[in-house]
């Protein structure tokens, strides 16, 4: 059994930003600023103490659906479900997480970086996988060599790109969504710069949608 489908959650959505929240105070304004941006989902990194609470505070906003990333334990992902996580990402790919999620009934994408990684995902049931970390590892040149010898794979590559790469990323048949920091940068939320956040989410989704 393969559990529910990421892209029942993602479909639509293409562009994923990865949001890494230090404080849950800032938590209802950015989820004001990317709504208003247009993005229809986002992923709260499990990387800060106040992590479980800003997405409890967005999920419960209602304008997006949220998620959980950098989850690394079952019992983080039994947190993250438990404060509103509708999918959950992973930076590698651990068996007794994906076990967790399906036993939840929430989506998880686990983060691949070679094909023995990939070929894991696949026997575990999984078609769905995020290339982490994408530039680094290679980009678009990588994500394609991966996607070849494993037809129906979905990827949503994160790591390193920015708003001049998602086009291309986008563009490639075997790519679900894209996830990104540069909407939401450390330096934006520690200022409460939110309408920068907005400004730069808008163009995003205008890539995402062109």
């Amino acid at each position: 059994m393969s559990g529910p489908d990421p892209a029942t959650t993602l479909a639509g959505a293409r562009l994923l930003p990865v949001l890494t929240v230090p404080s849950a105070a800032g938590a209802g304004p950015l989820a004001d600023a990317l709504t208003a941006g247009g993005a229809r989902c986002a992923e709260v990194t499990f990387r800060t103490p106040d992590a479980e609470q800003v997405l409890k505070t967005m999920a419960a906003h209602g304008g997006l659906t949220v998620g959980a990333g950098t989850v690394r334990t079952p019992e983080q992902a039994e947190r993250a479900v438990a404060a509103g996580a509708r999918f959950v990402v992973c930076p590698g790919f651990d068996e007794e997480v994906v076990a967790k999620c399906r036993e939840l009934g929430v989506p998880v994408v686990p983060g691949i970086a070679t094909a023995t990684e990939l070929m894991h995902a696949l026997k575990a049931g999984l078609d769905t996988v995020k290339l982490f970390p994408a530039e680094p590892l290679g980009g678009l040149r990588t994500l394609r060599a991966l996607a070849a010898p494993f037809p129906g794979t979905r990827f949503v590559p994160t790591g390193g790109i920015d708003a001049s790469r998602l086009a291309a990323y986008l563009a490639d048949p075997a790519v679900l969504a894209v996830g990104g920091s540069w909407m939401a940068r450390a330096a934006h939320l520690e200022r409460g710069d939110y309408e920068e956040i907005r400004r730069l989410t808008a163009e995003a989704v205008e890539r995402s949608t062109t």
